[in-house]
């Protein structure tokens, strides 16, 4: 009887777990617990503790030896170098020649324009445009002209500038015995007349009161004749 109890006592105990170590293929290690195999029985003999139950070893399975670091996984990709990027070329810097203003040469410089005595289609022109206008004793406008007054107003619309009466005029011109039309004609010494020559013996001015400014004819030979 106390043989078989010593048994029984042997059976109730709780078996032991084995730890096994495997290596995992990431670098883990994992651990995990077998059950023991029941330690077998003593020979009913036997007398004592029972012996102990040597460790189970468990074989880690072996893992695949890290693939190139060109590979990617298992498809078969291969990494090829990234190529370097083409430096940018450098900007060409091309010379501009600065622009100078012309320098105009004397024969294209503008210039004031000179006033000169006109052609004589421009006198005899603007005289003919007071055509019809009444003589006014005294008168230097359009409103009514006086023999002085409408020389004076004609040669000053060219540009000219004429004293105020008749032998002022005179004097201020340089006399010519050869006239040609635009010239001024005096008649008398001192002159009491004045007129504009328009050749051919004609003549424009304004030469009384009742007669208005025309070309007509000149009516005698005690005349002079100015260049102005």
């Amino acid at each position: 009887m106390s043989e078989l109890a010593g048994i029984a006592a042997k059976s109730a105990q709780p078996a032991v777990k084995t730890t096994a170590v495997i290596a995992a293929s990431g670098g883990l290690v994992a651990s995990f617990a077998l059950p023991a195999s029941a330690a077998p029985a003593s020979h009913p003999s036997t007398k004592g503790a029972p012996a102990a139950v040597a460790p189970v070893a468990v074989q880690a399975p072996k893992t695949a030896a890290p693939q190139a670091a060109d590979a990617f996984g298992v498809i078969g990709f291969k990494a090829t170098a990234k190529p370097k990027p083409k430096p940018k070329p450098k900007p060409v810097v091309v010379a501009v020649p600065q622009r100078t203003a012309p320098v105009a040469s004397r024969s294209t410089q503008r210039t004031a324009p000179v006033v000169s005595k006109p052609a004589v289609g421009g006198i005899l022109g603007i005289a003919a445009q007071y055509a019809g206008i009444m003589y006014v004793y005294g008168g230097t406008t359009p409103a009514g002209f006086d023999c002085s007054g409408y020389t004076q107003y004609v040669f000053r619309q060219a540009g000219i500038s004429l004293p105020r009466t008749a032998e002022a005029q005179r004097q201020a011109t340089t006399p010519v015995s050869n006239p040609q039309p635009g010239d001024l004609v005096f008649f008398g010494s001192p002159a009491y007349h004045v007129g504009i020559y328009a050749g051919n013996g004609m003549m424009w001015d304004s030469p009384r009161t009742g007669k208005a400014v025309a070309l007509r004819s000149i009516w005698s030979s005690d005349v002079t004749y100015g260049r102005p």
